[in-house]
């Protein structure tokens, strides 16, 4: 059996279309955990008649507040073999389930299975999600997901399936770190849970202007970047080699800071004459051939032009210096 894990809050306009993508897989056995986290439109109601018509589907009331605790009360009650995750205001392709469930038959414990996703909305879709969209399943297909994990989220939170025990190991819905979905993709990642590769689109992610990830200050930028410094600070980073961080924007001087605060030593590079020299945070920065005189540095990149990040990458592949072992991309 697949457990769906659904958390919903105020998506009356959308639960109709997602319930009924689910009662109409081709994989049938499974059971959805529907979550009311205090919604205030019809939404509960809503769930309640697919509810009655269909005894797979359970409308549980959140015991806390928010999605983390909306998780945790739905998998408190979850009893299949395979776990997963949907969004009420998303759609699964017809195959989703069969496609995931047989892949993770087929691979094994130690395996997450995931899928492409494409975005669809009434508005029109910006180039950036798009460009998040072809990324996204670029390393989807491949399998090379966790390659790219401190640019961004590479599992997309409502299309993945794993194993219960694995789901378990990595301790679920636990942790009460926000955005909650990249927390638990690191988590995956810690574990060592291998991404199948996919080639096929088995979700369509809906964008809308009040979506969840737009509005809540919990999907803002600054907890993405302290997702990024815990785990690569616990999974990366070795005290016995110099640590360096490149770039001075935003991205560069939240980290630069949170390593300051923490007494974690760092030299830090950029390539703006304006701006080598000169001190912030009382840390002077250094132009970046200072690199050449470090034994075994480890790098975080925050430069956030693409072009820049070729030359970069380039520049420290010619030094013999390899990506998530030598150096890493934050964005």
């Amino acid at each position: 059996m697949v457990s769906i894990i659904i958390p919903f809050k105020n998506t009356a306009p959308f639960l109709p279309e997602c319930l009924d993508s689910i009662l109409g897989q081709s994989y049938v056995k499974w059971e959805v955990l529907a979550v009311n986290d205090g919604s205030l439109d019809h939404s509960n109601e809503l769930v309640s008649q697919y509810a009655i018509k269909d005894k797979r589907i359970q409308l549980l009331q959140n015991k806390g507040s928010g999605i983390i605790p909306a998780l945790q009360t739905a998998y408190s009650h979850a009893r299949g073999e395979f776990i997963t995750r949907m969004d009420s205001d998303d759609i699964m392709k017809p195959n989703r389930l069969e496609v995931m469930a047989k892949s993770l038959r087929e691979y094994g414990p130690g395996h997450l299975a995931v899928g492409q996703v494409q975005y669809f909305s009434q508005s029109g879709i910006s180039d950036g999600y798009h460009r998040y969209e072809r990324w996204l399943n670029q390393l989807t297909t491949t399998g090379s997901n966790y390659s790219e994990i401190y640019k961004e989220c590479v599992v997309p939170s409502p299309c993945w399936m794993a194993h219960r025990n694995d789901f378990e190991a990595s301790e679920g819905f636990l942790p009460n770190r926000y955005p909650e979905d990249y927390d638990l993709t690191f988590r995956f990642y810690e574990k060592g849970l291998k991404v199948i590769p996919c080639t096929q689109v088995l979700h369509l992610w809906r964008d809308y202007d009040t979506r969840t990830s737009r509005t809540h200050e919990h999907y803002a930028q600054n907890y993405f970047l302290d997702i990024k410094i815990h785990y690569f600070l616990k999974l990366e980073h070795d005290p016995t080699r110099p640590l360096v961080i490149w770039g001075a924007g935003f991205k560069g001087k939240t980290i630069a800071k949170r390593l300051l605060e923490n007494n974690i030593q760092f030299t830090w590079l950029c390539d703006n004459p304006n701006k080598i020299d000169k001190k912030i945070y009382g840390k002077e920065l250094k132009h970046f051939d200072v690199l050449k005189t470090l034994n075994r540095p480890q790098s975080i990149i925050t430069v956030a032009n693409g072009q820049a990040q070729i030359e970069i990458r380039k520049y420290l592949k010619d030094l013999g210096q390899e990506s998530m072992k030598d150096f890493f991309f934050f964005c």
